[in-house]
């Protein structure tokens, strides 16, 4: 591995502009493509294996028309009369009326319904609603159909009502990003320039990564009708493919930097840079990528997309770490140094800096070490026993969006669980009378405690399927609400055997309560897959049984602590305010697995560059004691850089509108920090100074069934790549 990667480096440095010039052209090509392919899909809330969505499938196969009409945009207008007043007054019933009359002309409207009569009224009459359908999905609503409904909404509020507007039509659309996304690169870029003393080197992996990151997206866009890839799946691959195509390109362009304070020439340095750092780059990806695909197996295909695309975005960036990264210190081959090394004042050596320091503090005093970092982990994993999963939904809005309002509003009228009702689809084709069967399942629901009201059951044409809709007392996130829907669900066999006829219960609150079932009922399955591949995989890079079971320890003590933040910020609203958050609930059910998948990647990355550099100085003669030094004294800053740009670049999207994406974005950040700065810093050479040379330990009979892949460019000690410089002159230096 090596070797060829040492060749590889060597090839782009020499090549350098037909190197460079076939990623701008490849960049170009796609780009171009993006901009002749078909729009990409929508996103789809399909997941097979639940009940929610069996009940959808059949009401979709019993009741025609209804996969037309399902993802039609719909607005629900809700009205507050002044306070002291009602909305049936003359007045406010005149403007009331008035505005559906006008909501209801546009070219694109199908219905308009009044609320006085659909008897959409609150008992108190101080609320009301009402429901306009459109012919068309959301995303094919004009700007002019948008435009008249908020001119009458408008009109009507002149008026003296408050009126809001909920559903999708005037759904405000919430960033990905936001300005701090830029703030978290510009902070980026300070961390690598105070890492290398140089613009050049500073602003290389920021431009390689850039690219990395624009070919990404560019393929998303070009391949997403292909592969059903929605503008969904494209965020996680920006934010990793930002984050890791830094990181990537940084671990290159330090060990290049290495490489010549030893008085390499460019080329060499940079086939070395390659053939050591970008071994465990590849290795590092490879562990991300496993990750990301094992997302495939939980069976949700909205994660799915997300994963595969952001594994492929995460292929790319080290694609471009281990060819244009060299390609373009060919280009600045002398740029990207310090001035000290240009000057020839610094030179590589066994110099106690800052990481040197810090593991010699470690392994004078490894137990307390250890057992601080695994308290202090174990502290923060606390909030984890108090995990509730659920999707968010306008609850979660800023009150500034008019959809939050209405929400706010139809919840104080209509009682907290109107928001949220339940869709009951009753198969009666079993049944001997499926009238009688159907009014006694409604009246069985009706009586169950917690339940407010059923609606008016409605039949397909065939008569063998009825629909109606049970509202509960409480909200729709609330640990009552689940409890409901369980006990609707408990009563459908003793219901079955007494009239013939079965029922699924459906509708958003109960896909949440499924689909957060299938996450918890998938976790376990997910990390076997995904640590088991990655437990081989460091077993044949390390060649040590117990180097990748601390690794696997490590990350799930980092995992759990993340996940313990999370709940204590966007579950219990502990500095909320710091964040932009305005409301607390649920951690979304889809969070837990993709975090854990996610980060597994990431802490895979900072253990294969720190320890790849110890097992390195190991296996050159080195005791294990002072190789753990070694691995520090040369990764621990540029390690420490790594994450801070991770966290930076992480720390952005906590900036987004798109509820989903803060929350991943906060969560990949802490995630990093803790693994970082007290997993691969504090647990790892605590215990690597406990276990010693017990650390290194491979049984003879699996060391010799294990394929051996070179990472720490043993190959290359020998010959012309351990050759210092020779005298030569300027120009052959670069060659």
């Amino acid at each position: 591995m090596a070797a060829l990667l040492y060749r590889l480096g060597r090839m782009a440095f020499r090549r350098r502009r037909l190197v460079t010039a076939l990623w701008v052209v490849v960049l170009g090509a796609v780009g171009f493509a993006s901009t002749k392919a078909p729009a990409p899909p929508d996103d789809t809330a399909s997941m097979n294996g639940i009940e929610a969505q069996s009940a959808y499938d059949l009401l979709q196969k019993r009741f025609p028309g209804t996969s037309d009409n399902a993802d039609t945009a719909s607005a629900k207008i809700v009205f507050v009369a002044p306070e002291g007043q009602k909305v049936t007054a003359s007045d406010n019933r005149a403007t009331i009326e008035k505005l559906v009359d006008e909501a209801g002309e546009g070219s694109q409207v199908e219905a308009a319904v009044s609320p006085f009569q659909a008897g959409a009224v609150s008992k108190n009459g101080s609320t009301a609603y009402a429901i306009v359908t459109y012919k068309a999905k959301s995303k094919d609503i004009t700007d002019s159909t948008k435009q008249y409904l908020q001119t009458a909404v408008d009109e009507a509020r002149k008026a003296g009502l408050t009126v809001d507007v909920g559903g999708s039509v005037l759904a405000s659309q919430p960033a990905a990003g936001g300005s701090s996304e830029a703030i978290g690169i510009a902070i980026a870029a300070l961390v690598l320039l105070v890492t290398f003393g140089s613009l050049t080197a500073a602003g290389l992996p920021l431009l390689t990564a850039v690219l990395g990151v624009g070919l990404s997206m560019v393929s998303i866009m070009a391949l997403g009708s292909t592969f059903g890839l929605s503008t969904t799946s494209s965020s996680l691959a920006s934010m990793l493919g930002l984050a890791v195509g830094i990181d990537y390109a940084l671990f290159v362009v330090s060990r290049y930097r290495e490489e010549r304070a030893k008085d390499r020439v460019p080329q060499e340095a940079a086939g070395l840079a390659v053939g050591t750092a970008g071994s465990a780059v590849v290795f590092a990806g490879l562990t991300v990528v496993i990750a990301l695909a094992g997302l495939s197996v939980v069976g949700v295909p909205t994660l799915t997309k997300m994963g595969l695309s952001a594994a492929g975005a995460v292929v790319i960036a080290v694609l471009v770490a281990l060819t244009l990264v060299p390609a373009l210190l060919g280009l600045f081959p002398n740029a990207v140094l310090s001035r000290r090394i240009r000057k020839g004042k610094q030179k590589s050596g066994t110099r106690r800096n800052a990481g040197a320091r810090w593991a010699h503090f470690v392994l004078r005093r490894p137990v307390p070490v250890l057992l601080a970092s695994v308290a202090v982990l174990g502290a923060l994993a606390l909030p984890v026993m108090d995990l509730q999963l659920g999707m968010p939904g306008d609850e979660s809005k800023s009150t500034a969006t008019t959809e939050r309002r209405a929400y706010d509003e139809l919840a104080e009228g209509f009682g907290p669980g109107f928001n949220g009702p339940l869709t009951v689809v009753v198969d009666a084709q079993g049944a001997k009378d499926p009238r009688t069967a159907v009014a006694a399942i409604t009246e069985k629901i009706a009586d169950t405690a917690g339940v407010v009201s059923v609606s008016t059951a409605s039949f397909n044409p065939a008569g063998d399927t009825a629909l109606f809709t049970a509202t509960p007392s409480t909200a729709p996130t609330s640990e009552k609400t689940k409890d409901l829907v369980r006990a609707i669900r408990g009563e459908r066999e003793s219901l079955r055997s007494e009239t013939g006829a079965t029922f699924l219960v459906s509708g958003t609150t109960a896909v949440n309560i499924d689909v957060a079932q299938k996450m918890q009922s998938a976790l376990v399955p997910y990390l076997a897959v995904v640590v088991g591949l990655a437990f081989l995989l460091l077993l044949v890079v390390f060649r040590s049984v117990l180097v990748p079971l601390k690794a696997a320890v490590g990350f799930l003590l980092s995992v759990l602590a993340a996940l313990g933040a999370v709940v204590a910020v966007f579950q219990w609203g502990w500095a909320a305010d710091l964040i932009g958050l305005q409301q607390t609930g649920p951690i979304m059910s889809t969070m837990p697995i993709m975090m854990v998948g996610i980060v597994f990647g990431l802490a895979m990355d900072y253990e294969v560059f720190l320890v790849s550099r110890m097992r390195e100085a190991y296996i050159h003669g080195e005791r294990p004691a002072d190789s753990v030094v070694s691995g520090f004294r040369h990764s621990a800053r540029v390690v420490v850089a790594a994450a801070l740009i991770m966290i930076a670049v992480f720390s952005g999207f906590v900036g987004a509108g798109l509820a989903m994406i803060k929350m991943i974005g906060f969560s990949l950040a802490v995630a990093v920090l803790f693994d970082a700065f007290l997993v691969r810093m504090v647990f790892v050479p605590a215990v690597l100074a406990l276990l010693g040379k017990r650390a290194w330990w491979l049984p003879h009979w699996l060391d010799r069934r294990l394929p051996h892949v070179d990472i720490e460019g043993e190959a290359l000690t020998g010959g012309r790549a351990a050759t210092p410089k020779p005298a030569v002159d300027k120009a052959s230096a670069l060659n």
